[in-house]
């Protein structure tokens, strides 16, 4: 008898952990997607490691789809996305190169409704500073918030060409108007 009590005992105690841990991830996943659902833009400082290779540069980015970036090199690089399409001008080489992306698991951050997905379907993990979500779909996509201010802090993504992207950002500023034509794609010479 005082077997099956003890039996009990720990078989509630743990039912209680696991609804409790349950109950606790559930409620950061609610505030992500709160937090989410409130931003219609983001301006950022970057650092972005692609096979080793690293670069750095600022952002301006607007739900849906549309980010135009600027590298801290010698090239004096931008990147723009808009409508799905990719452009990535040298300046100082007065050079455009465009690349498709319409399968690019970036496409997936790009999107609010997509990263909500992500967010709602992921996988959950803390660490001291952040929470990190491992999203399997298409493609394996890791986002990570910071752990206090529930802020994206950057995403780990395979890209198309089977490139390993490490991406981590800084806000600068929240849901600020852009002009028009901010996010205009160059034309094609």
């Amino acid at each position: 008898m005082l077997v099956n009590v003890k039996f009990f005992k720990k078989t509630f105690l743990v039912s209680i952990f696991l609804i409790i841990k349950t109950s606790l991830l559930a409620n950061e996943k609610d505030q992500i997607v709160a937090q989410l659902n409130s931003l219609n833009s983001l301006e950022f400082t970057f650092d972005q490691l692609i096979n080793e290779k690293a670069e750095k540069g600022s952002c301006l980015l607007e739900f849906p789809g549309k980010l135009k970036c600027n590298y801290f090199d010698d090239k004096e690089k931008e990147l723009v996305i808009s409508n799905k399409r990719l452009a990535i001008t040298q300046k100082k080489y007065n050079k455009t190169y465009y690349y498709p992306i319409s399968k690019s698991p970036f496409l997936d951050i790009l999107y609010k409704d997509k990263l909500l997905e992500i967010v709602r379907s992921g996988e959950l993990e803390f660490t001291d500073q952040m929470i990190k979500l491992v999203y399997f779909g298409d493609n394996e996509i890791t986002v990570f918030f910071d752990k206090k201010k529930l802020d994206l802090k950057g995403w780990k993504i395979k890209d198309q060409y089977n490139n390993n992207i490490n991406f981590s950002l800084n806000i600068v500023a929240k849901n600020d108007t852009y002009k028009r034509g901010t996010f205009k794609v160059p034309e094609i010479n």
